[in-house]
């Protein structure tokens, strides 16, 4: 959850591009139905989980989930894209659902270059060679990465919470104290105490966080559980430490990854067409709009969507997530 570098939580403000809830004919609030036909590929260094709907000669569209949730957050957007022409890919992160490691011997490594990679290698399984790329959280900064470092395998870009790409160096840099609260979760994955601890209680500790992201969204248990069933893959607890502990500096990450962190750690500008959209409740750390326009440099909007929307916006507000993506590939 929450920014690659650390940000202050803003007061949203009013933006040109304005959506508001009240025109969804479709919210996803009390959607209990999950995907059940999923797909297995080998891609990379994992054994990957997927769905994959609509026409097989339609524009693809890779739909990436974020932390703790799973490819559910799409289960109301998918049937919009694929009435639409679409053909959509939603994979099951590694550390999350069916996706598993084809090798026990490697690192259960939770950092953002890996996570991309392993995006374009299941694009090179899949031979597709260019697709538009949405998603919130770590799925949003997974697409971020993958249009910085890989722009010809991207199409155009939707995401949550705009520019999330940073760098251990930035991850280390100390935080006004509001600002660092946002993200005790982040500090208790520090210690070995919160290691054990998110093993222990990962289920209750994931509806926590749902209901502090996403203040304002009255899912229901069956919601709920349908995706935290994918927190029981076996490596998730482990890459969800990783994750947390390498933007901190705690880990090195792999070293087959150190050119691409590189890259990333000079904040390059992504050229491809962009979306970049923004809940009026997002409860999780996430920066402001106007303190990342400018790292987009290709066609670019922003969309606020109001309606009491929060951090797992394509599933609170599926039509709009729909939305942005069809007309991403319109700029």
């Amino acid at each position: 959850m929450g920014c690659f570098i650390p940000y202050r939580r803003p007061l949203m403000k009013p933006h040109r591009h304005l959506i508001a809830a009240a025109l969804f004919a479709w919210s996803g609030a009390v959607h209990a139905a999950g995907f059940t036909d999923i797909k297995q590929i080998n891609a990379g260094d994992l054994n990957v989980g997927y769905v994959d709907q609509g026409p097989a000669s339609g524009p693809v569209v890779i739909l990436l989930h974020g932390w703790p949730y799973d490819i559910n957050s799409y289960v109301d957007v998918a049937p919009l894209l694929t009435k639409a022409g679409y053909r959509v890919i939603i994979p099951h992160l590694r550390g999350y659902g069916s996706t598993r490691f084809l090798n026990a011997g490697t690192p259960r490594n939770g950092e953002p270059a890996a996570l991309a990679a392993d995006i374009v290698a299941l694009m090179d399984a899949l031979k597709i060679d260019q697709a538009t790329l949405a998603g919130y959280d770590w799925g949003a900064r997974t697409a971020d990465i993958i249009a910085a470092l890989w722009p010809q395998r991207v199409k155009g870009l939707v995401s949550v919470s705009g520019y999330l790409i940073g760098s251990q160096e930035a991850g280390r840099q100390p935080l006004p104290p509001a600002a660092e609260f946002q993200w005790w979760y982040q500090f208790y994955f520090a210690t070995e105490r919160g290691r054990a601890g998110y093993e222990k209680n990962h289920k209750d500790f994931a509806r926590l966080i749902w209901k502090l992201a996403s203040p304002q969204w009255q899912f229901t248990d069956a919601t709920y559980d349908i995706s935290a069933a994918s927190l029981e893959n076996p490596d998730h607890a482990a890459i969800t430490i990783s994750n947390y502990r390498w933007r901190l500096g705690l880990e090195a990450g792999e070293a087959r990854y150190k050119e691409l962190e590189d890259k990333l750690a000079r904040t390059p500008t992504i050229s491809v067409p962009t979306i970049t959209m923004e809940g009026d409740a997002n409860g999780a750390p996430h920066p402001e709009p106007a303190s990342y326009a400018k790292r987009f440099t290709g066609k670019y909007k922003h969309q606020q969507i109001n309606g009491s929307i929060g951090h797992n916006l394509p599933q609170e507000a599926p039509k709009a997530f729909a939305d942005a993506v069809i007309a991403v590939g319109k700029l």
